[in-house]
């Protein structure tokens, strides 16, 4: 009998399940939608109990639509949103989760600032300061819910608790993953015991660390009656869904990175080293292939920027659009093609959620340079991309100038649906770029974690490229690589001149915040 394996990946507003041949082909997907919810400005939590709910129906639509046997789905792994903290209590209901997006411990960050040092934090995690992480969160409960931390029997993230879920007897968390709670040691795999000292987190609270690819148990009978999987089924350590898809793009050697344009962007460089980028810029993780890590970068609006612009701007497009059954990407797409690079020198900084990697300036605002009566609604469409890509290209920039070598470059995200867009890429980035065969590469990259713990890779680069696919590749042109790079330049000296104390950008900032 043939043998498949099911990828799972929770992500922040849906789940998604897909069943894999051994040779990266799929046969069936589940996917389903929810929501956050937002008590308070800054607060984003989920509910944990729901989205485990989800995965277990998506799950079973994935195996109902593949056709393939229960017994034929021998391993599964899960990927996960990260930096989630969920609150669990002794009987192992979900107290409250914390989402990734959450702001609120921005008193907690100061307070890390004041007693460690930015600098001594990302010398020891890796991490830069910012309310992401898990230690900030648990401060936050620490310090203003007393109750609910003193219900709190364990803290895990939403990796090991949709595991827990499925069957696994015990909250098992994925060095990856781990290397996001703000007092782990990315160098040495191990918690940080005077860091957990000094800001009084409890070790028997903690989940069980363990690689990519480990098997944990079984599916239980329970999961088996709801989903259609059978109990025979292995359960396997997964990771953080960034980390997965950076597996799932094949980025598992030195010299290839990952960039997804989505509803955020995201740039991954592979590491074979332990490592700190000097200017402290650059986000390091563990990788899902043990003894190895990543170097991240992080847009807070990329690829969602041009839904933005459908929505708002080229609203008569998108009815036009509408009325001839047409995509309105595609219409937006012919504008940005009919309009000429750099569009007569129209610069658009695309921080209309604040710049993320690797300016970290939350005052920083989406803004427009250089508009004049000869620019048309295509042009603004090209800007916008350009801009976007851009941001993108500074990102790499900031990761090249850290001294991290990026030969190749796997493209992802609904950016990837345009021909356009990834040549664009190309030459912003000045390398070949690659676009997938499965393009949902967290779904991908758990699918090959669930292979490496059922014995059938010996490891995740050879499952990576056993199961990975390239669709296409993009070439940049010398030209306009060059181009791009005057391009970007322009764009640089842009944020400079609105950027710092008393600029432009602080001072819209402060009149948003008073209005």
């Amino acid at each position: 009998m043939d043998k498949y394996l099911l990828g799972v990946d929770v992500g922040t507003t849906g789940t998604k399940a897909m069943v894999f041949g051994l040779s990266g082909e799929a046969f069936g997907t589940g996917y389903e939608e929810y929501i956050c919810d937002y008590p308070r400005p800054n607060w984003v939590e989920q509910d944990a109990a729901h989205l485990a709910s989800a995965v277990r129906r998506v799950v079973r639509e994935a195996v109902k639509a593949s056709g393939v046997p229960a017994e034929a789905i021998v391993s599964l792994a899960v990927s996960a949103q990260r930096d989630c903290l969920l609150l669990i209590d002794s009987e192992g209901t979900p107290l409250k989760m914390i989402s990734w997006l959450d702001n609120r411990a921005g008193e907690q960050v100061c307070r890390i600032e004041r007693e460690l040092g930015a600098d001594e934090f990302y010398r020891l995690t890796g991490l830069p300061l910012s309310t992401a992480w898990i230690l900030p969160k648990i401060m936050w409960v620490q310090e203003n819910d007393a109750e609910l931390w003193a219900k709190t029997a364990r803290v895990a993230q939403l990796h090991d608790f949709i595991l827990h879920s499925l069957g696994a007897d015990d909250y098992y968390n994925d060095e990856p993953d781990a290397s996001l709670w703000g007092f782990f040691d990315t160098d040495n795999v191990c918690w940080l015991p005077d860091l957990m000292e000094k800001f009084d987190i409890e070790s028997g609270k903690l989940p069980v660390v363990k690689q990519p690819g480990t098997k944990v148990g079984h599916v239980s009978a329970e999961v088996s009656a709801e989903t259609g999987l059978s109990e025979s089924t292995l359960l396997c350590i997964g990771g953080g869904d960034q980390n997965c898809a950076s597996a799932g793009a094949g980025v598992v050697r030195p010299g290839l990175a990952s960039v997804s344009l989505g509803t955020g962007g995201m740039a991954i460089v592979f590491l074979d080293r332990p490592f700190r980028d000097p200017q402290g810029k650059g986000i390091i993780t563990i990788n899902t292939v043990h003894g190895n890590w990543q170097i991240e970068g992080l847009q807070n609006g990329s690829a969602g920027i041009m839904r933005w612009f459908r929505d708002q701007i080229a609203l008569y497009d998108k009815t036009e659009a509408e009325k001839d059954g047409e995509d309105a990407y595609e219409r937006i797409g012919r504008l940005v093609e009919a309009s000429k690079p750099g569009t007569d020198g129209l610069v658009f900084l695309p921080f209309l959620a604040s710049a993320n990697t690797p300016r970290y300036d939350p005052d920083a605002r989406g803004t427009l340079v250089g508009l004049s009566l000869i620019h048309t609604r295509g042009d603004i469409a090209r800007a916008v991309m350009e801009g976007i890509t851009l941001d993108q290209k500074d990102i790499l920039t900031s990761i090249r100038e850290a001294g991290v070598k990026v030969d190749r470059i796997r493209i992802m995200g609904g950016a990837t649906r345009s021909d356009l867009w990834n040549q664009l890429q190309a030459d912003c980035y000045g390398v070949s770029v690659e676009t997938l065969k499965i393009t949902d590469a967290a779904v991908m990259g758990a699918a090959i974690c669930a292979g490496v713990g059922a014995g059938l890779y010996p490891s995740i680069p050879a499952a990576a490229d056993a199961l990975v696919r390239v669709d296409r590749t993009y070439v940049p042109s010398p030209e306009m690589a060059k181009f791009y790079d005057e391009s970007y330049r322009l764009y640089v000296k842009t944020y400079e001149a609105l950027s710092g104390k008393g600029g432009v950008f602080e001072r819209v900032a402060e009149r948003q915040r008073n209005s």
